[in-house]
């Protein structure tokens, strides 16, 4: 998402106007999880390109209409329809992204086999899965991750642990707890664009420690020339653009001395003391 009325304070400062271009001026992608629910307008599509630029990527979710309703089966003209409005950011589009509910179980492979050849080539997928069998490492696993690997399409990586590791005590918790996925992590990368999606703590100074690993992983993708996906979340996203700087300063700690450092990032000037307060070693 890109708009939120507590972000006033972090990302917008004293304008409410133009809100996805002041995001885009900060982070360099978002996950589009509207167009999960229905296909935007054309209009939506050109406002979202006109406030954008070039090295922004947006990541977009295949409507449910295709990926629950149709579970992926005779999708041929819904999916023509969805890319026909999404044309002009076609460009500025990182990575589609194909939602799969829990029900979609390895008796359904063949079904994403054979929509990975329907939808338009030369463009990035990525597949979220949520049957546990995906997860058991068994042959169940094994067979998913050679079905992506063979269509170059990427597997989104769920890190829920730092959300699950909160006490049910507040009505955000206790939602999130209710529609996250408690999944094992699995980092694994099927193609060149692996992603990861961080389901924050709601304590900031906890999420140092999940983050650890990913401290490790990252660099190491980006060392074989992978392009990650990061998203961060918080349990009711009010805190998750502070939260997304923090962890990306530790990540810009760690790849200073590679040949792939990292640029700057910052919020609005009043808010940057939060890493201080973290510990974070700037």
């Amino acid at each position: 998402m890109w708009s939120q009325n507590q972000w006033q304070k972090t990302i917008y400062g004293n304008s409410q106007a133009h809100r996805l271009a002041r995001y885009a001026q900060i982070f360099n992608t978002v996950e589009g999880n509207t167009t999960f629910y229905a296909t935007p307008s054309l209009q939506n599509v050109q406002n979202w390109h006109a406030a954008t630029h070039d090295g922004f990527k947006f990541t977009f979710k295949l409507p449910k209409h295709i990926t629950h309703e149709l579970r992926l089966q005779n999708a041929g003209p819904a999916l023509q329809q969805f890319f026909r409005v999404m044309d002009p950011l076609m460009s500025r589009t990182g990575m589609w992204k194909i939602q799969l509910p829990a029900s979609f179980g390895p008796q359904s492979l063949p079904q994403l086999a054979q929509f990975l050849t329907q939808v338009p080539q030369g463009l990035t997928y990525g597949v979220e899965v949520r049957n546990s069998a995906f997860f058991a490492k068994g042959e169940a696993e094994q067979a998913l991750n050679r079905l992506l690997i063979s269509h170059q399409c990427n597997r989104i990586i769920m890190d829920s642990r730092p959300v699950f590791a909160a006490p049910p005590t507040t009505s955000a918790v206790i939602d999130a707890h209710q529609k996250k996925t408690n999944v094992p992590v699995h980092a694994i990368a099927t193609a060149s664009n692996p992603v990861v999606r961080f389901i924050g703590h709601p304590q900031a100074e906890a999420n140092v420690h999940f983050f650890q690993n990913w401290l490790k992983q990252l660099p190491l993708w980006i060392a074989q020339h992978k392009q990650p996906y990061l998203f961060i979340h918080t349990p009711d996203n009010h805190d998750a653009p502070q939260l997304a700087v923090d962890l990306y300063r530790l990540l810009q700690q760690e790849l200073q001395h590679s040949s792939s450092p990292l640029t700057d990032i910052n919020l609005l000037p009043q808010h940057q003391h939060t890493t201080t307060q973290l510990g974070f070693d700037l």
